[in-house]
């Protein structure tokens, strides 16, 4: 019996059957730079508890710097699978602002065994220094407490230490600054770490502990804590960093004007944040002597470590220059 002849079928498309690839989930920490960086990250982290392991102190309690960083660290996770296609950039912004986020809370952190194993303070020598420059904290001091618009735009502009970096960090995840963004971060981490050492060297009370006598007419922000926490660290009659309540107990070199100098120079080569983060800055920068309680020469010194930093990473990252 014959075969009735068969239809030849149509030849298959070259891509009808082409498997479609699934919605790639980039690497947890990046690539091998971004891992680098949160490899001294935990680095510092891990010696950071080793100190407080070593001076006999423990931690308790949550920040809500802690918390949301967390956060970040949740979105940097789940965020390659749950953010829309469109918005790719926000899990990655929020792996850099969790990474700034560490580095800031490590810092305010080893700031607490260090003061255990300093001794004496420098305020003398840091208002000699200030007296030469002409520079009057006094009188400073004295304008902001009879003014309270002062006092609230002063309040928080040294507050929006926190917010600059999430406008940097997202503008560089938005336009694909990976390197702007790492090199960003790896000058806040070394900033913090030569403030860090530096201040081991240069404890000192701040001059409104040591210059102000009298009824208090207005406490700024950083209050009195150094001359109320450090003895106490020293003798061991506090062992107990609480995270809900934590305060860098760091006057000098002042970290607040190291910061603003660094986010002043990652903002300058962005025309659109340019200005507005200039701004910002240099408000912090004017509220910085008395809502921080900090002399001039520590916000000189401050200065001076941000320029270091600066260098020290353009010299190690050309690459990313």
């Amino acid at each position: 019996m014959p075969f009735p002849p068969t239809t030849p079928r149509p030849a298959a498309s070259a891509t009808a059957h082409r498997a479609v690839p699934p919605r790639a989930m980039p690497a947890v920490l990046g690539d091998a730079r971004d891992r680098r960086l949160w490899l001294c990250i935990a680095t510092s982290t891990l010696l950071t508890l080793c100190l407080v392991r070593g001076a006999g102190l423990s931690i308790t309690g949550a920040t809500p710097f802690l918390l949301c960083g967390l956060a970040a660290v949740a979105l940097r996770l789940a965020g390659p699978l749950l953010v829309p296609t469109r918005a790719a950039a926000l899990p990655e912004a929020a792996g850099h602002y969790a990474a700034f986020m560490l580095i800031a809370l490590t810092g305010a952190t080893a700031s607490y065994p260090i003061s255990a194993l300093t001794i004496g303070f420098h305020d003398a020598g840091l208002q000699r220094i200030d007296t030469l420059l002409g520079f009057d904290w006094l009188r400073w001091y004295r304008v902001v407490a009879s003014h309270p618009a002062l006092q609230w735009l002063g309040l928080a502009a040294y507050r929006s230490i926190y917010i600059t970096p999430a406008l940097l960090l997202g503008y560089h995840a938005a336009t694909g600054r990976r390197d702007a963004a790492r090199r960003f971060l790896a000058t806040f981490w070394l900033a913090a770490v030569l403030t860090l050492a530096l201040f081991a060297f240069l404890p000192a009370v701040g001059p409104f502990s040591y210059l102000w006598r009298g009824p208090i007419p207005y406490w700024p922000d950083s209050q009195q804590w150094q001359i109320g926490m450090i003895p106490l660290l020293r003798s061991g009659a506090e062992r107990t960093i609480d995270f809900a309540h934590l305060h860098g107990l760091v006057s000098a070199p002042s970290f607040h004007t190291a910061a603003a100098v660094l986010y002043i120079h990652a903002a300058w080569p962005i025309r659109r944040l340019r200005w507005p983060l200039l701004t910002l800055n240099a408000a912090m920068l004017l509220s910085t002597p008395v809502e921080g309680t900090h002399y001039l020469s520590d916000m000189l010194i401050g200065a001076v470590v941000a320029v270091a930093a600066v260098v020290i990473v353009r010299r190690a990252l050309p690459d990313a220059a």
